[in-house]
């Protein structure tokens, strides 16, 4: 039961009641400004995610070589952050150029020279994202056009960072309906383009997902994608979760990239129903979805048996 109540006082859900869902740039000022957020999963997710970097590096990290001024920022802004807003967790030491990141929570240091490549067994970015749960992604600006340059992709809701790396902002969300269409993806591309240092954004996304699978690769497909037909009444409620991610935009001011990171956290269906505000408000959503919205996240095939789910508690509410 403490960990139940962990689960649902740390989860974001990402709906207001009476507000109906569509696709939009939902983003709001980030306050307080932490890049960083560590929850009670903190070792369980960190596990999983030096496990899946140890046997599937090249899937889970990829960078540019013109990405290592922005990769020190990331490094720079979430050690601070992490020993700022952590300090029983995490501390950081500087002696002019000479760091020292400690970890309590792994026992771990990290002693390096700031800027110095030579000075890191591993690039920045992939050291600092060891220490975080999140997934961390840097947008390059170049020409007025933002790119996917460099990344720490351990837990992505259905994509590819190997194939997605060198697109532009609009090429790596081609696949979301209407996206391109309605002028909604340009104008959140102009968004992105007019981010100011020192004020950082953030929003939330959310979908579906079956079993408690924080990695949903594209690449893993074959071992996730077939489940949605193993959805039946008795098991809607176990299986079927609610993923939610915790979309955090910071513009870096000496590189002018953007740090794009991601917190992903998962709720089942009969956890979430012990919410009477949060079931009642997803159900309302839920059942006024039109289908394209529903198929683009990953619901279409056992909606009505979600919904007859739903509808139970409702009745006896």
């Amino acid at each position: 039961m403490k960990q139940l109540k962990e689960d649902i006082d740390e989860f974001p859900f990402p709906f207001k009641s009476n507000d109906p869902y569509r696709f939009s740039n939902n983003s709001i000022p980030l306050n307080p400004p932490i890049s960083i957020d560590v929850t009670s999963k903190y070792i369980e997710e960190i596990k999983l995610k030096r496990d899946l970097l140890k046997t599937v590096h090249n899937r889970c990290y990829q960078s540019t070589p013109d990405t290592y001024e922005a990769q020190w920022e990331v490094l720079n802004l979430v050690m601070h952050h992490l020993s700022d807003m952590y300090p029983d967790r995490f501390k950081l030491k500087k002696e002019k150029d000479h760091w020292s990141f400690t970890n309590l929570i792994t026992n771990e240091t990290e002693s390096f020279i700031y800027r110095d490549n030579s000075s890191l067994t591993l690039e920045p970015l992939d050291v600092i994202g060891r220490h975080v749960q999140e997934d961390l992604l840097i947008l390059m600006e170049k020409d007025n056009e933002l790119y996917l340059e460099a990344g720490q992709l351990c837990f992505p809701g259905r994509w590819s960072l190997v194939f997605k790396l060198g697109m532009t902002f609009l090429e790596i969300h081609q696949p979301i309906p209407e996206f391109n269409d309605t002028g909604l993806g340009d104008k959140i591309r102009r968004f992105l383009l007019n981010l100011e240092a020192g004020n950082p954004f953030e929003r939330l996304n959310w979908a579906l997902t079956i079993g408690y699978h924080l990695d949903t690769s594209i690449e893993t497909f074959h071992k996730w994608g077939h489940k949605q037909k193993e959805v039946t009444p008795e098991n809607v409620g176990s299986l079927v979760h609610l993923r939610v991610e915790r979309q955090k935009l910071f513009r870096l001011p000496k590189s002018n990239s953007i740090l794009f990171n991601i917190h992903t956290y998962l709720l089942s269906f009969e956890d979430l129903v012990q919410n009477p505000e949060w079931r009642s408000t997803f159900y309302d959503i839920f059942t006024n979805l039109p289908d394209y919205i529903l198929k683009y996240k990953g619901a279409y095939a056992y909606k009505d048996t979600l919904i007859e789910y739903l509808k139970k508690f409702q009745q006896h509410a």
